[in-house]
């Protein structure tokens, strides 16, 4: 009974039309956003490493460009994301006088690490598309990076799709560590709402709650984009 009652008190205040519910959506959207925005930015960054990755090594800028990219994605693997946004927000960005606030540096932060992750996933889902495909589009006159791109990516992302799910899923339970920047996500509010109430069972209960669902919802609209390509791959 003592558990429904502290049920009673959270849901009172802290459900729909409650004191904090504004703040739980602050944190809610603020997850959605660093996850989601992080992961479109590191499918634009892993796709050009990627490119960079496959492409012949016959002439010297391919192999400068290979060694940077080799040395970007050891250091975003290599290092915590939370380091990562540590050095962003407190070390890197005050130095080069630049300010874009906590939230915005949680977004590139998580967007060039996911690029690390992204590259080696896109290179995998390249190397698994048909040889031939390049070979067709540089026979009808596209250049290599057209054809990558064009052609090639498109393919490769198809066959990556569940991948980008699971790199998705990641970048949200990540999320957790922005409260470190002073970034407000369900994580840093949940614990404020404890923080405040000293009751912590509760609003902990609730948050792992809500990233089950987040997960769910995620794990259900990959599987459905899945379907829905392999019926418009039947249907060519």
């Amino acid at each position: 009974m003592d558990i429904l009652k502290k049920w009673g008190v959270f849901w009172e205040k802290f459900g729909p039309g409650g004191a904090w519910e504004r703040v739980i959506g602050e944190g809610l959207l603020n997850t959605l956003v660093i996850a989601f925005l992080g992961l479109l930015i590191g499918i634009v960054i892993g796709t050009l490493i990627a490119t960079v990755k496959v492409m012949p090594k016959y002439k010297a800028l391919p192999r400068i460009l290979d060694k940077i990219c080799s040395v970007y994605v050891g250091f975003f693997r290599g290092t915590p994301i939370v380091v990562q946004l540590l050095l962003a927000y407190y070390v890197l960005f005050p130095l080069c006088g630049i300010n874009i606030g906590s939230l915005n540096t949680c977004i590139l932060v998580f967007g060039l690490n996911s690029g690390a992750y992204v590259s080696e996933i896109m290179r995998g889902g390249i190397l698994s598309v048909d040889g031939g495909q390049m070979e067709a589009g540089r026979a009808v006159g596209l250049s290599y990076t057209t054809t990558m791109l064009k052609i090639v990516v498109p393919q490769a992302i198809k066959n990556i799709l569940p991948t980008l799910g699971n790199e998705l899923i990641a970048l949200v339970k990540d999320t957790s560590v922005v409260s470190f920047v002073a970034a407000v996500d369900l994580y840093k509010t949940f614990n404020e709402i404890g923080n405040r109430t000293y009751e912590y069972i509760i609003p902990y209960l609730c948050m792992a709650l809500i990233y089950i669902v987040l997960v769910a919802l995620i794990s259900l609209g990959i599987k459905l984009m899945e379907r829905s390509l392999r019926k418009s791959d039947r249907g060519n």
